[in-house]
C-alpha cells in the first residue's frame, strides 16, 4: 500500500504539556490518556472529539512532576486546550496541567517547550503545624507530608 500524497495527509499539532501532582500520585499515560478522552467527549461531544482526535505521543512522569506531548489535527487547538483545562484529576488523584506551547513538529516541541524544564526536587525537613515533617521542595512551592496526605505550602508558610 502506497503512502499518501503530502498534500492529503492529515496536519498534527503537538502541545506540550506540563504536569503537576502531588509527589505520591501514581499517573501513567494509559491512565492520562483515559482522563484526556473522557474530558473531550464531555466538552466536545461525540463529534467534537473526533475532530480533535487527541492522542498521548510522549509521556514522563515521577514524582509529582511530568511532562506530556498531546497529538492533535491543526486548527483544532483551542478545543485540545480547553480538553486539557478540563482534567482536574487523573485516577482520583489531583492534577495540576499548563500548556506551555504548540509546535508543528514532535521535535520543536521538545527543543522549545520540554526538555530540562521540570524543577529539581528536593527533599528535607520543614517545621510546620507545631511539628518537624518530612517535605518535598520544587522551586517556590514545598509538598509537606501529613498523615492525610500531601499539604502544599509555599516559603511564608512555613515561618
Amino acid at each position: 500500500m502506497k503512502h499518501l500524497p503530502k498534500h492529503i495527509r492529515p496536519r498534527w499539532r503537538y502541545l506540550a504539556v506540563g504536569i503537576e501532582s502531588a509527589p505520591d500520585a501514581e499517573i501513567d499515560r494509559g491512565a492520562f490518556q483515559r482522563a484526556l478522552w473522557y474530558a473531550a467527549g464531555n466538552l466536545l461531544g461525540d463529534a467534537g472529539s473526533a475532530d480533535a482526535d487527541l492522542t498521548v505521543f510522549g509521556f514522563e512522569y515521577a514524582d509529582g512532576v511530568g511532562e506530556a506531548i498531546v497529538r492533535t489535527r491543526r486548527g483544532e487547538t483551542d478545543a485540545a486546550r480547553a480538553a486539557l483545562a478540563c482534567i482536574d484529576s487523573v485516577d482520583d488523584d489531583p492534577i495540576g496541567l499548563v500548556v506551555r506551547g504548540i509546535s508543528g513538529t514532535v521535535r520543536a516541541c521538545e527543543e522549545s517547550y520540554l526538555r530540562g524544564r521540570s524543577p529539581d526536587s528536593v527533599e528535607e525537613t520543614v517545621a510546620f503545624a507545631d511539628d518537624q515533617r518530612p517535605a518535598i521542595r520544587r522551586d517556590d512551592i514545598v509538598e509537606i507530608s501529613m498523615p492525610e496526605g500531601f499539604v502544599a505550602a509555599t516559603e511564608l508558610d512555613l515561618h
